[in-house]
């Protein structure tokens, strides 16, 4: 299956050096380019790509507000901020507002291309080190969590082995096979999961997991 890109970015030599790269993978077509957010939501209606790599700051519309609306206006597409800004701030704020992903530019290219592979299978993608600096800043002592905390679990047994599967990335074929249950069944229990805790998407569903401790599998008595 080829899988549809759309950049959108400020800088014309960056895009055109990513366009490059990305179309020497024979999965890969990228359908257009964008120079600010509103060309870019005008594209991406025009393409319907899978994945879109979106930069963070641009001028006029910036990357977060055009984040809002393309998942407004085109929700099948994955939204994967591709960015040199390691601020958690904006991490989280990209997450809340249903990114998919969060890469640094410095990124190489194999993991990129591995990205936007499970961009488009629907898995989050964040990088190594952003990873690593939210899990520690959500539990250093009086750091403000990425969403609102919950008095007690409410999450039933199996929507926790869930949550694990969420949290190491795994897709919902791959967690019904895992379970062994049905990939309907798994869909009810994330939407589930989702609804209890508050939460917007699969992504912060894995950060909430790993931020809780939830992602290592319970320790028999």
């Amino acid at each position: 299956m080829t899988i549809r890109i759309l950049l959108i970015d400020d800088h014309a030599l960056f895009r055109s050096g990513v366009h490059a790269i990305l179309q020497r993978q024979s999965d890969f077509e990228v359908v257009g380019e964008a120079a600010d957010g509103i060309e870019g939501l005008k594209r991406a209606k025009q393409f319907l790509p899978d994945v879109i790599l979106l930069d963070l700051n641009m001028p006029g519309l910036s990357g977060l507000e055009t984040l809002k609306l393309l998942v407004q206006d085109v929700p099948q597409a994955a939204v994967v901020m591709l960015t040199v800004s390691e601020e958690l701030d904006e991490l989280a704020l990209a997450l809340r507002d249903g990114a998919c992903g969060y890469l640094l530019k410095s990124i190489e290219t194999e993991t990129l291309a591995s990205a936007i592979r499970k961009a488009a299978a629907g898995q989050p993608v964040i990088a190594d080190d952003m990873t690593a600096k939210l899990v520690a800043s959500m539990r250093a002592p009086k750091a403000a969590p990425v969403a609102a905390p919950v008095a007690a679990d409410p999450l039933t047994t199996r929507e926790r082995d869930i949550m694990r599967e969420l949290a190491r990335g795994a897709s919902n074929k791959e967690i019904a096979r895992s379970l062994l249950l049905a990939e309907s069944t798994v869909k009810i229990h994330v939407r589930s999961i989702l609804r209890k805790l508050n939460l917007t998407s699969r992504v912060q569903v894995a950060i909430y997991a790993v931020g809780h401790d939830a992602a290592q599998p319970t320790q028999a008595a």
